[in-house]
């Protein structure tokens, strides 16, 4: 999973890349063309999407609402999962390496 956080610490955007099959829907619907696809693939060979801009981004949900694998969300709360989503990503990537 990844995420990032807004600049202003206002929310989180999360993805889940193993969720995702690249077909582009939240890419596409983003008023502020803030995501992209990104130049990894996930584990069933797809190109995932991916933030690019969180800056721009305006939390209309679009990317949320369109996405039709439930792998990409707004996260609003301060606490909840975000930092247990970090430290799994973490123990991923250290079982890789």
């Amino acid at each position: 999973m990844e995420v990032h956080q807004h600049p202003e610490k206002k929310y989180y955007l999360i993805t889940d890349e193993s969720r995702c099959k690249g077909c582009g829907l939240c890419i596409a619907f983003c008023p502020k063309n803030c995501l992209g696809f990104s130049d990894e693939y996930n584990d069933k060979g797809w190109r995932v999407a991916k933030m690019q801009r969180m800056r721009d981004c305006i939390k209309c949900y679009m990317c949320e609402r369109s996405c039709p694998d439930f792998a990409i969300f707004i996260d609003e709360n301060e606490q909840t999962e975000k930092e247990e989503l970090l430290k799994e990503e973490k123990t991923q990537e250290e079982k890789k390496n």
